[in-house]
């Protein structure tokens, strides 16, 4: 069995696991340590069972993945009895926000993927705990092609974020001086979605069809990996997080596309 570690409310986590068991070729029964609504969503965790809580101290598992954080979204998280194997997902955090919560017994990793680069600090910390620390490139799982007409605004919530990465990208094509098709790709029609911008409820949303023109996201770490390969057609609008660094992680994508 694996048993993946998977706080916060976002659909971000899921869709990283999601990735990362598709690209390490994971089998097996998946347990998810998720409060996350979006684990409602067979489109999203499939036939994973889903728990809002587990005590890792206590688990008849083959492999223990932890995500993001490496001891848990507010420091819950203390060493794991040895046993089954114990991996993080490593990916750029505020390091100087969640370094205060780490316990004093944290958990040690046999296996640390860094999945995207992290501030030094972060990095060395990682290597006082783990046995190995090596990059990982993520493959999704193969999918249809979201191909609509015109501009795609990809956003799962909230509903205010969602509303100004549409006011974003409508100002975007005013500057332009251009009136193209818009369609909004979010689990949920926000409430004022101005007339004229089309709703999708569609998951995952990648790959771009190729009459897509440009795609508006904000900069967390699918969005901005997954449609890397279309960068040049990519704008993002990063959001002030708690522990995750929209603003450093889309500073970093623009510098590359440069």
């Amino acid at each position: 069995m694996i048993v993946c570690y998977a706080a916060g409310d976002g659909l971000g986590h899921l869709t990283r696991l999601r990735s990362v068991l598709h690209t390490l070729r994971l089998d097996g029964p998946v347990t998810v340590v998720t409060a996350s609504p979006f684990a409602d969503d067979p489109r999203v965790t499939g036939d994973w069972r889903i728990t809002p809580s587990l005590d890792l101290a206590d688990l008849d598992a083959d492999e223990v993945i932890i995500d993001a954080f490496p001891a848990g979204l507010k420091g819950e998280l203390t060493r794991v009895p040895s046993g089954p194997r114990v991996t993080h997902l490593a990916r750029l955090l505020r390091w100087d926000a969640y370094q205060p919560l780490l316990p004093a017994d944290p958990p040690h990793f046999d296996r640390t993927f860094v999945l995207e680069p992290l501030t030094p600090a972060h990095h060395a910390y990682l290597r006082t705990i783990s046995g190995k620390v090596t990059p990982l490139t993520l493959t999704d799982p193969p999918s249809e092609p979201i191909d609509v007409d015109g501009w795609l605004i990809v956003h799962s919530g909230p509903e205010a974020e969602t509303l100004e990465l549409v006011a974003y990208a409508r100002d975007m094509a005013s500057v332009e001086g251009v009136r193209p098709p818009m369609t909004l790709v979010s689990p949920h029609k926000p409430d004022g979605l101005p007339p004229g911008v089309a709703h999708l409820d569609a998951y995952p949303a990648h790959p771009p069809g190729p009459n897509v023109e440009r795609i508006v996201t904000a900069a967390g770490f699918n969005a901005v990996r997954q449609y890397a390969p279309w960068r040049d057609r990519h704008r993002m609008l990063p959001f002030p997080r708690t522990l995750d660094d929209q603003f450093t992680r889309a500073a970093r994508a623009r510098s590359n596309q440069a």
